[in-house]
Parts: structure tokens; C-alpha cells; sequence
């Protein structure tokens, strides 16, 4: 799943690391001799992948998150259910001068990195100035392109002058995924890398044996493929600390993540106790079974995501709108939310989901919603026919809604279109998912497209998924996508349609990009939201995705181990939890 992702927070990628000849990496800081008081508390997750790698810049996917979120930490980050800015690294909110365009950032004092050397100012400066000077594209863009230099006035205060007003400096900048590293460990690995010839990949290949954080847990143990254990930093310094009506802990003195590569293997062992909490939603059809246990609590919340399919618009025949519009047509979104998702979900007709109502724009045209088959065959029949397509054996829709399905479609230059792949995530990681594949393969294949759904594992899927990558055709999804839509230049503008860009499916407009940068360097809040509904607008127009559904987040956790989760409207499964969650036996 991309947290992006790959938008990153996007949620939407899965790196892959190797561990130098040893299937078990170890961490020789002493994390695994912390001192105990009475009886160990672990708490056992259940996660369907692992992370490929401990780089904090090249995570990608919501299992890389899980688990390097724990060590390193960011100036600010959304709040527990009102997702308002709070300060982690930093001790105030930011203090903005719109006549000087700058922000003055005041740090937490007595934080130490996991190796006892004080956190600072240097360490902002440090991270800061890297991405300036290396520009990572699916940071530097979204984050990075429109600050002029950040300065540390002294040890805790950090200013940052920016070239122009810029409305996503704080949702970008300052919040999740801007992780502030160590100076004194990522100084010689960045200026031995700086004057490469590609510094930006040899930044994100760079693989540190061990992380070396600030976070609330320290890494002690990966043995691939099986698990990843951690360790409670006894010198965290936001243990007691309370936010929100959060007394931070963590009151636990390990978390080990147990790798379940499908949904059936962690549920036994949910019900048998060997896990207290899956990390991932689970489908409708474990509902019964889960309901019924005893020990275990069931939670069900709305998504602010969806599950897409995205075309490469750099290939032939997706390069063509038409064909796309012709695709999205063709679709049954009812279908799938009735008979895939069982009606735990809703369509997803919109890239900003209609739970961030603010953002939303209600107004974006609904394809196919209610329409019959014999409706949906007609409209995308005639888009392409107007288009200048032909077929060997078009497809007939009859008077009494009957259709007969089509054969050979060809492009208006009179080439057959190739046949192109669909890659799925595979049943065992994603059922819904791969059967939706399965169903849009059949509706396609009806009309006379020539595709075959490939399921493919889904490091495979976003190792492919970039703007260079080979693909035709993927189905991935956003969990959580953040509360400001910023994320609609991150995945749509040309300038991150390149190596390691967000935009993934290559879709270039310019004056999607134009608008972009006007809401991008919009202050005013209403002004502001009038441009981010037109972008929308144009989104749903071109269709370098198609939206197709947001399942309802459905969680499961073992009420006899652990209590006090954070239920946000997206789920138990976030940070917040992690810090406050307490047994339910004290030691």
C-alpha cells in the first residue's frame, strides 16, 4: 500500500534491502539489554509485509512506516482525531512572519539520539541542507523546491526563509514525512555521495546496518522474512509527556512484528494469542468469525483513501485520454462494493475522498453510478468510436439492454491495440483487490480490450511503479491519505513525473500544473480550496487514475492484552496508539 506512498505518507512502496549475507540483522547498541521491572510486556503485531530496508528517505510503503516511525520523529505531526499540528521535535507551534516569508522553530531540549549525542538545531540545518543540495524529487518538490535556507539562530531555534509564500510549507515541511536525521552518523554518507554521478540513487540505495533514532523505541532485530524486534527507549524523551489528552509511554518494553504473508495465518493467530493486533484492514468475511471470540474487539472506521488503478499515460493506448475515459466507463463500481467489498465501503469517484469534507468536491460527474451495463457499454463505446477506434467484432448493445461483446479493438491509426498487462496485488496479500483485478480483466476483455490481470507481489508492483518503470496497468491504494490535499501536486505534476518521482503514471498537463502551483502558493483558505476543486475536476476529466472504491478500515485487537487505543475516523492503527496503549495485567 502505498502511503503514499509512493504521497509517500502516501502512503503508495516496499524497498528492497539486502542484509549482507545474513538472513538476521542485529543492533549492538544495548537495546536489548534494557533493564526490566518485573515481567516483560510485548506487544505482538501481525503485519502482512516487511520493510526492505532501515533508509528512512527511501520508505515507501505503510510496512516500512510501521517500523522506522518508531525510531526517527518530525518537528510536528498531525493530532489524534482533529489532525491538528502539534509539536514533537519542537516545543511550540511555528511562529510564521508573512512580511519576511520565514518561520522560527523552537526545539524540545534534553533529547538525545539513541548513541547519547544531543539532538540540536545542526540536525534540522543537516537534514535540510541535504535535501536542498541532493533533492530526493518525491521530497524536494513537495517539501523542499520553495525554501530559500534554513539557519540555526542557536542550539534549539531553527529558522527557515522561504523564496515565496507557500501554503503547503506546513503540511509539507514541517509535518510527517520530513523525518530529521542525525548529523553526526548521515554527514560522511552524504558528502561521500553529494558528488556522484547519481546522488539521488545512491542516497536511496544507501542501507544503514542499524537506525540510529530519537523515537520511542530502538531497533534490535530483523530476521527477514519472520520478524523485526524492538526495544522501549528508556531514554525517550516524551515519556510522561502529555498531548492531547495523551499521556505519552510507551508502557511496553517490546514490540515484536510478526510477518503473516495472508490474512488467514494472522487471524489464527490472533484467536490463539500468538499476536495482540493486526496491522493491516481486514476483509468483511473475517467479521463473524472475529465477532465471535471473546478475547477480541473488532473496529470499524471510514477510509481517507482508495483503492486505484493507475495507467502509464507514457505508453500507447493509455497515452490516449480517450481510451482511458473509455476504460473508466466500463468499470462497475456498484458491483465490486456490493459483491467484493460486501458493502463495507463505498465508490471512490474522487482522488480526495468525501470523509475530508472541507477538501471534497461533491461536485466532480460520477461515472456509471446506477447505470446498467448496456448504459456504461453505450458511453464508452461511443467515446471511443468518436475517438476514431474500430473493432474486428464491435461490441452490439441491443434494445432490451442485451450486449454481445466485441473483439479486436484497434487504434484510429487502424494498429490493433497490444495487449497490455494489468498488474494485481495477489490474493494471499490483498483478496479484494486481486478480485477486483480479476472482475475489470472480464469487463475489459467483454469489449474487445486486449488485457490479462497479472497478480504480482506488491514489492514487484512498486518497484515497478515510477515514472520510469515498466508497467501498463497497476491497482494499488492510499490507507491514509493526509488531511491537506497537497498531495494532488505530489502525484500529478510534470515535475515529479520522473526517476523516483510521485507521479507514477507519467500524466503531464500543463495547466493542471499551473494550478498546482497557484493553490500550491495560495495563503488564503478559501481561495485556496476553490483551485484544489478544480484540480479535481481536471483529474476526473483526464484519468490517470481511476478511483475505485475505499473499504471500510477494519481492525482486530486482543481486548485481554492491551487497552487504550486511539481510535482516529482511519483506524486504531497509528502512532498515538503505539505511546498510550497500556496492558491490561500491570506488572
Amino acid at each position: 500500500m502505498k502511503t503514499n506512498g509512493k504521497v509517500r505518507r502516501y502512503l503508495f512502496a516496499v524497498m528492497c534491502a539486502s542484509v549482507l549475507g545474513s538472513m538476521v540483522v542485529m543492533c549492538q547498541c544495548g537495546g536489548s539489554q534494557l533493564p526490566l521491572l518485573g515481567r516483560k510486556v510485548v506487544l505482538k503485531v501481525g503485519m502482512q509485509e516487511e520493510p526492505s530496508t532501515l533508509n528512512i528517505l527511501n520508505y515507501q510503503s505503510v510496512w516500512s512506516g510501521y517500523v522506522l516511525g518508531r525510531f526517527y520523529r518530525t518537528l510536528y505531526d498531525e493530532g489524534p482525531v482533529d489532525f491538528e499540528m502539534v509539536p514533537i521535535l519542537a516545543e511550540s507551534l511555528p511562529e510564521y512572519d508573512a512580511a519576511t516569508t520565514s518561520c522560527i522553530v523552537r526545539l524540545r531540549r534534553g533529547i538525545t539520539w539513541d548513541d547519547g549525542v544531543p539532538f540540536t538545531a545542526a540536525d534540522v540545518v543537516f537534514t535540510a541542507n541535504m535535501h536542498l543540495q541532493i533533492k530526493i524529487p518525491s521530497l524536494y518538490y513537495a517539501a523542499w523546491e520553495f525554501i530559500d535556507r534554513v539557519e540555526a539562530l542557536d542550539d534549539y531555534t531553527v529558522k527557515f526563509v522561504l523564496k515565496t509564500p507557500r501554503a503547503t510549507f506546513f503540511s509539507n515541511t514541517l509535518l510527517p514525512d520530513n523525518f530529521i536525521l542525525p548529523r553526526h552518523r548521515w554527514r560522511s554518507v552524504v558528502e561521500d555521495i553529494k558528488f556522484t554521478a547519481d546522488p539521488v540513487g545512491n542516497l536511496m540505495e544507501y542501507q544503514p546496518n542499524v537506525p540510529v533514532g530519537l523515537g520511542p523505541f530502538r531497533f534490535v532485530e530483523w530476521r527477514r522474512g519472520s520478524y523485526i524486534k524492538v526495544v522501549s527507549n528508556p531514554n525517550f524523551y516524551g515519556r510522561g509527556l502529555k498531548l492531547k489528552g495523551l499521556e505519552f509511554g510507551p508502557f511496553m518494553d517490546e514490540i515484536l512484528y510478526k510477518i503473516y504473508r495472508n490474512t488467514d495465518t494472522a487471524i489464527l493467530a490472533l484467536k490463539k494469542g500468538d499476536i495482540d493486533y493486526i496491522w493491516w484492514p481486514i476483509q468483511p468475511g473475517y467479521l463473524d468469525e472475529l465477532k465471535g471470540h471473546p478475547d477480541i474487539a473488532v473496529t470499524t472506521n471510514p477510509a481517507n483513501g482508495w483503492k486505484f488503478l493507475a495507467f502509464h499515460c507514457n505508453r500507447e493506448p493509455f497515452s490516449d485520454v480517450n481510451f482511458r475515459r473509455a476504460c473508466h466507463w466500463l468499470i462497475d463500481k456498484d458491483f465490486l462494493v456490493e459483491r467484493v467489498l460486501q458493502r463495507h465501503g463505498q465508490r471512490a469517484d474522487n482522488v480526495v475522498p468525501p470523509v475530508n469534507k472541507f477538501w471534497h468536491n461533491p461536485d466532480v460527474p460520477v461515472i456509471g453510478k446506477g447505470m446498467t451495463k448496456a448504459e456504461r457499454w453505450r458511453e464508452a463505446k461511443e467515446i471511443l468510436t468518436n475517438a476514431g477506434y474500430s473493432w474486428v467484432v464491435p461490441p452490439e448493445i441491443r434494445e432490451d439492454g442485451a450486449v454481445t461483446p466485441g473483439k479486436g479493438l484497434r487504434m484510429s491509426n487502424g494498429e490493433p491495440v497490444r495487449t497490455f498487462s494489468l498488474l494485481t496485488p495477489t490474493a494471499d496479500y490483498d483478496p479484494l483487490r486481486a478480485i477486483s483485478g480479476t472482475y475489470i480483466q472480464q469487463w475489459w476483455k467483454e469489449f474487445g480490450i486486449p488485457v490479462n490481470a497479472v497478480p504480482t507481489s506488491v514489492n514487484d508492483i512498486l518497484r515497478r511503479a515510477d515514472p520510469t518503470g515498466d508497467f501498463d496497468v497497476y491497482i494499488l491504494g492510499w490507507i491514509r491519505l493526509p488531511i491537506d490535499p497537497e498531495y494532488l501536486s505530489t502525484l500529478f505534476t510534470s515535475r515529479q513525473a520522473v526517476k523516483d518521482g510521485n507521479n507514477t503514471s507519467c500524466y503531464r498537463n500543463p495547466a493542471y500544473d499551473a494550478l498546482a502551483a497557484q493553490a500550491d502558493a495560495e495563503m488564503d483558505r478559501e481561495a485556496r480550496r476553490r483551485i484544489i476543486f478544480r484540480m479535481q475536476e481536471i483529474i476526473a476529466a483526464d484519468v490517470p487514475y481511476i478511483t475505485l472504491y475505499a473499504e471500510d478500515v477494519i481492525e482486530a485487537y486482543r481486548k485481554d492484552r492491551f487497552t487504550g487505543w486511539v481510535n482516529e475516523p482511519m483506524g486504531i492503527g497509528n502512532p498515538w496508539s503505539i505511546l498510550t496503549i497500556k496492558p491490561v495485567q500491570p506488572r
